[in-house]
């Protein structure tokens, strides 16, 4: 006898929001939603993460994308920074022993901004009193003097020499080429000629006399370049006295605003130090810069200044920040996360110095909070391997990636490494999360906290009117109409049909966004003043138009008979099997006809997608189940001896996932019994080995599919879908499905084992044995099959028989 199985009443398929059950008119009336909803496991981690300040405590944030991790980190990170004071400024300053490794110095929040405009106001002074001071008339005096001394002291040497000449009838002549001694006859110098006419004897007594003064003369000339070098460093220490006294009474003034910080009056004595060895030649510089330059552009006015060394470059300004930072980092590179040393082009060549040292975003978080997107983070050069490197040093070092690979070799800056304390938040996909805490060693020991975010909230764990306060919050923060009763519940549905279980709701928060967005568009262009269930209907017919192309060409290829699928009739070793394709955000089902042949053989069950490569192993798993179930309830007195084939018809791409291993089985058992079944309805389910069937995904898509084809070719109240009773929760069915059914125009069967399909498919008993080792009942589908096997098994063995030595039956 044919058990009776019942179809799905229309109530079981799509379990309803009632809008009469809310108590509000309006999501204007809610109090929005402060916490979030469902992410209590999450938020606890994110909470005790941020709290702990011991080493290594970095949290991974992860779940699915739109289940609103970056705005729940960020509202949790603000308010612990709110708890927490402003770190330190950072500045970096000239390093006067070693110009190629500037300083990094810490100051007290706000103290950086004022040191930085205190020495800049400094040098503005200084520019203007440094070369007034050496345009006074005293010290043009004094250097005067000095210039005078020197001549004089030249001009003495020379007349002694000139003078001891005279003596000796010598003149000491000036030439271009210097100076020069010629002999005098009288007052007059003799000519070369007359001189080569007097005797030999008075030849070489007067070059005699030449000879000795020219070396008396080159003496003195000698100990010109002495006297110039003190002149010169006269000139210096008048320099150096009149520096001293210019500057000194601004720079005691600056000691004495920043007299707490024992590192800047340092820091300020250098700069004084070297103003007064160097102030001079630095004026000279800036003149000659302006005259190449006619002013400083943006090169010269960092290089070309001749003061710019004595200035602050305020590397991190936190003197507007109340609370520890927080720095959300969109764009993770290297140069972004740790910093770089920028250079500038100035008449053709490279340079830089410490003021083109800029930050990167472990300096602005310094002290607080960093927050980067770990796939970003993963996908750029060396930015993960070195933060990784910062955090187990606890400090920053900025370098570039040629730098770290050894393969750049010129001279840089190499600024002083800056402490390192963060916390840092990565937020990702569970995937990622997964593969670092396996792959790198290095992962569980600096991200020790895990804040896992759900995709779903159960309806019963949630209070009545959680979700609606939830949406209310969403609505008023994208300034959006209200929502009335009926939008509310069309969008509670629809958040039940993302996550395909109609006992939770969906937390992808950005795809339940984007459908408010679009109901609030359609509500406004038709002059509505609030958002009711049709607006929120018309936004999802317009989804599921915009992505439906592709589903409506596989659809039509159905229907003008280019894809072969039956929606009525009957037909041996046949079953319309369900599949779901998903194509971005959109999933839709369609119907694939799977047929089966078997033979006699040697019990191998063939799987002509995997034979092909087109199998994935999941299908494979499922073929090979088939097997397991055929041998443990037929195989009983005989061996298995058939030969099958599997395949999926007109199927030109790959076949992953076992959903059809159900209809698999039920198109072998048709082949073998040699008994038709029903082509009007199609079949979704797995099947374990002992002949169960178990849920799959997408049981939605799949029945829909099926059913929007039947409707293409007519409903005839005979067409319906066999679905694993383990799914019945999941169904989210769309209202078209649900009056089919309610009017008996199409029917929806939950199974649960393999005999129960068969008979609705077959129209016959399965039948079940009346006790072990006994045969199947006759009539029975089951018997068919067993039938048939024995035929194969009895077939074989007679084969056996005539191959055997003097053809005697062997075995048994």
């Amino acid at each position: 006898m044919v058990r009776k199985t019942e179809t799905l009443l229309a109530e079981a398929l799509c379990r309803r929001c009632r809008p009469e059950d809310f108590s509000f008119k309006t999501t204007a009336e809610l109090e929005p939603l402060e916490i979030p909803l469902g992410q209590e496991r999450a938020l606890e981690a994110i909470r005790f993460g941020a709290a702990i300040k011991h080493p290594g405590y970095n949290i991974f944030v992860y779940g699915p994308a739109g289940a609103g991790r970056h705005s729940l980190v960020s509202a949790e990170l603000r308010v612990r920074a709110a708890k927490e004071s402003p770190p330190h400024d950072w500045v970096y300053l000239h390093n006067f022993e070693r110009a190629d490794e500037p300083n990094a110095m810490p100051l007290p929040r706000g103290r950086g901004r004022e040191l930085k405009s205190a020495l800049d106001k400094l040098l503005e002074e200084i520019r203007t009193t440094i070369p007034a001071a050496f345009e006074s008339e005293d010290y043009n005096a004094r250097v005067q003097a000095i210039n005078e001394q020197f001549e004089e002291r030249q001009g003495q040497a020379l007349e002694a020499i000139r003078k001891e000449a005279n003596e000796k009838s010598l003149a000491l002549l000036r030439t271009p080429m210097g100076f020069a001694l010629a002999p005098l006859k009288g007052s007059e110098v003799i000519k070369p000629e007359a001189f080569n006419k007097l005797p030999e004897g008075e030849r070489k007594a007067i070059k005699k006399k030449v000879e000795e003064m020219q070396q008396k003369l080159q003496e003195a000339l000698l100990a010109f370049p002495k006297w110039d070098k003190e002149r010169r460093e006269a000139i210096r220490d008048v320099n150096r006295e009149v520096t001293a006294f210019t500057i000194g009474l601004p720079i005691e003034e600056l000691k004495h605003a920043f007299s707490d910080l024992p590192e800047v009056l340092e820091h300020l004595e250098f700069v004084r130090l070297d103003l007064i060895d160097n102030v001079h030649g630095l004026l000279g510089v800036e003149a000659q810069m302006r005259q190449q330059t006619g002013g400083f552009g943006e090169g010269a006015a960092k290089l070309g200044n001749g003061f710019a060394r004595y200035a602050v470059n305020l590397l991190v300004d936190n003197a507007e920040q109340e609370e520890a930072p927080i720095v959300f980092e969109d764009h993770p590179s290297l140069p972004n996360l740790i910093g770089r040393v920028e250079y500038v082009s100035q008449m053709g060549v490279l340079s830089t110095d410490f003021s083109l040292i800029k930050p990167g975003a472990l300096h602005r978080a310094n002290g607080g909070y960093l927050a980067i997107d770990a796939r970003k983070l993963l996908t750029e050069p060396f930015a993960w391997e070195t933060l990784k490197r910062l955090l187990t040093a606890k400090e920053i070092k900025i370098e570039t990636v040629g730098e770290a690979l050894g393969l750049v070799s010129t001279m840089s800056l190499k600024p002083e490494p800056i402490p390192l304390s963060v916390k840092i938040v990565l937020i990702g996909e569970p995937m990622i999360y997964y593969l670092l805490s396996q792959l790198d060693p290095e992962f569980p020991a600096l991200f020790k906290i895990g804040a896992d975010f759900d995709d779903r909230l159960s309806r019963d764990q949630a209070e009545p009117d959680a979700f609606p306060r939830l949406l209310a919050g969403m609505i008023a923060r994208f300034e959006l109409k209200p929502f009335d009763r009926g939008g509310v519940a069309a969008v509670l549905e629809r958040a039940s049909r993302l996550v395909e279980d109609s006992e939770k709701f969906s937390l992808n928060l950005e795809r339940i966004a984007d459908l408010l967005r679009e109901a609030d568009h359609i509500a406004t262009e038709s002059g509505a003043d609030s958002v009711g269930a049709g607006e929120v209907r018309a936004a999802l017919d317009a989804q599921r138009r915009r992505a439906s192309r592709i589903s409506e060409r596989m659809q039509e290829a159905i229907t003008r008979g280019i894809v072969r699928i039956a929606t009525e009739g009957s037909a041996v070793g046949q079953v319309n099997g369900l599949s779901v394709y998903q194509l971005g955000e959109h999933a839709f089902g369609k119907p694939t006809r799977i047929s089966a042949r078997a033979w006699l053989g040697s019990g191998k069950v063939v799987d002509i997608e995997r034979e092909v490569e087109l199998g994935g192993p999941l299908h494979s798993k499922g073929v090979l189940i088939l097997q397991g179930f055929l041998g443990e309830r037929y195989a009983i007195g005989a061996p298995l001896s058939i030969s099958a084939s599997l395949v999926f018809e007109q199927s030109y791409g790959g076949v992953e996932g076992d959903s059809a291993s159900s209809a698999e089985l039920y198109a072998l058992l048709s082949a073998l019994a040699d008994r038709a079944l029903r082509q009007s309805f199609a079949v979704t389910g797995s099947v374990d080995q002992h002949g169960s069937v178990q849920a799959i995904g997408g049981v939605n898509e799949k029945i829909e599919g099926f059913f929007d084809l039947c409707v293409e070719r007519g409903l005839s109240g005979d067409q319906g879908v066999l679905i694993p009773a383990a799914n019945m929760p999941h169904l989210m069915l769309k209202a078209e499905v649900v009056e089919a059914v309610r009017d008996g125009r199409f029917a929806i069967y939950p199974v649960t084992t393999i005999d129960e399909g068969l008979e609705i498919l077959s129209g016959i008993p399965a039948g079940e044995r009346p006790g072990p080792g006994e045969a199947f009942p006759e009539g029975s589908f089951n018997r068919l099959v067993e039938d048939r096997l024995a035929s194969f098994a009895k077939a074989r063995k007679s084969f056996a028989a005539k191959e055997a030595p003097g053809g005697k039956e062997v075995g048994p």
